[in-house]
């Protein structure tokens, strides 16, 4: 099968820009792009939405410009579960009185779930074409940011509030899955301990770091922050952040951007025509 498949890659590359349209639309709390959630929310929850959209969108860019169709899976897995909890959550919204205007929302992220099943399926054919394996830090930090992002998105469906700010009660459900959703990102990769699947990933952490470490830098000194909260939070983007940098741009075996396949075997050189010895 060919693995180029060239209109794919114009629709991926031109997914993720319009995506990356969307997260500057929602950092910089523009209604264009804000009157596209569910409810009214504040500046910081905005930011948060267009940072994870811009982290999604590097994906789909590196992906689509690549060709490295089998590291879709662990995003396709991602976006799975991440809007199937979250339609779910939303239908049961919409079934309340006077909530029924969620229902458009409901059945959107119903059909994205969806899409996402048969994206897994399909990438799941493609092997990984770069024959690297993972570095073990990477394996041991994904381990770490599996716990954390599990921890974190069940508190947040649960109604805790963990944020550095105040969340909306169904901005918190909807947040939490997207923890859940990464937590199996991270997971993918771990079992799966390939380079190729986790460039991608750290690309879009180095994105979601850059979105949010300036405002979360600024919130010192603020009123009604939750300092505990901001700090832990800092450190987790710090850190990932620190972990992007240096395999993505330092690390001599992870910093060429060229894709390392296996050698072909050589093909055994024809004996001599009539003989010969």
């Amino acid at each position: 099968m060919n693995r180029q498949l060239t209109p794919l890659r114009y629709i991926m590359v031109l997914t993720g820009i319009v995506a990356l349209t969307l997260g500057i639309g929602f950092a910089f709390n523009l209604p264009w792009a804000t009157a596209l959630w569910p409810w009214p929310d504040g500046p910081l929850s905005f930011l948060f939405v267009g940072s994870i959209l811009a982290a999604i969108s590097i994906a789909f860019i590196w992906i689509g410009f690549t060709a490295e169709w089998g590291a879709t899976a662990a995003g396709a897995l991602t976006v799975l579960v991440m809007t199937a909890g979250q339609a779910a959550f939303l239908f049961l919204l919409a079934g309340q009185p006077n909530r029924q205007g969620l229902l458009p929302f409901a059945v959107w992220f119903a059909l994205v779930a969806l899409a996402s099943v048969g994206a897994f399926v399909w990438s799941r054919r493609f092997p990984i074409r770069d024959i690297r394996p993972l570095p073990r830090l990477l394996q041991i930090s994904y381990l770490l940011f599996v716990a954390i992002l599990l921890l974190s998105g069940a508190a947040l469906t649960l109604g805790v509030q963990i944020f550095p700010w105040q969340l909306k009660p169904d901005s918190a459900v909807i947040f939490g899955w997207i923890f859940l959703g990464d937590a199996c990102y991270f997971l993918y990769s771990f079992l799966n301990p390939r380079w190729h699947n986790a460039r991608g990933q750290l690309l879009s952490f180095l994105v979601y770091d850059v979105f949010l470490i300036p405002r979360f830098l600024g919130m010192f000194g603020e009123p009604n922050r939750n300092l505990t909260a901001l700090v832990i939070y800092l450190l987790v983007l710090l850190y990932s952040g620190m972990l992007a940098v240096y395999y993505l741009f330092i690390d001599p075996r992870t910093r060429p951007w060229a894709i390392q396949e296996q050698p072909t075997p050589q093909r055994a050189a024809s004996p001599p025509v009539g003989g010969g010895y």
